[in-house]
């Protein structure tokens, strides 16, 4: 059954910082490239930052680059999103993603940036 489970969201005080974790199985994890994408309310979903199979590439959206680092453990079957400095912009549910052969996404973890 594969899975993709995502945690360490909540509440934050801007200028806080959270470490999300997706937590994958059922599928080979090292042969999928894979990311995290973002929903806020109202708004479409949108790519936050992609990391490769190896970890030797990474790219972010223009909005997070400096705040934001994805990395992921290939032997663990984990991603993980640091999100430092962070703005009441950066408030919405939380996806990881994994594509290659097949496409698959979790369920989410919500994060809220708010004084």
């Amino acid at each position: 059954q594969v899975q993709l489970v995502e945690s360490g969201g909540g509440l934050v005080h801007p200028g806080g910082s959270l470490k999300l974790s997706c937590a994958a199985s059922g599928f080979a994890f090292r042969d999928y490239a894979m990311s995290w994408y973002r929903q806020a309310p109202a708004k479409e979903r949108e790519l936050v930052a992609s990391i490769t199979t190896t970890g030797g590439s990474r790219n972010y959206a223009d909005s997070v680059k400096g705040r934001f680092t994805i990395s992921r453990d290939n032997v663990k079957k984990m991603l993980y999103l640091q999100m430092n400095s962070l703005k009441p912009e950066d408030t919405a549910v939380y996806y990881c993603r994994a594509v290659y052969l097949y496409d698959y996404w979790g369920q989410g973890t919500q994060v809220t940036v708010s004084a």
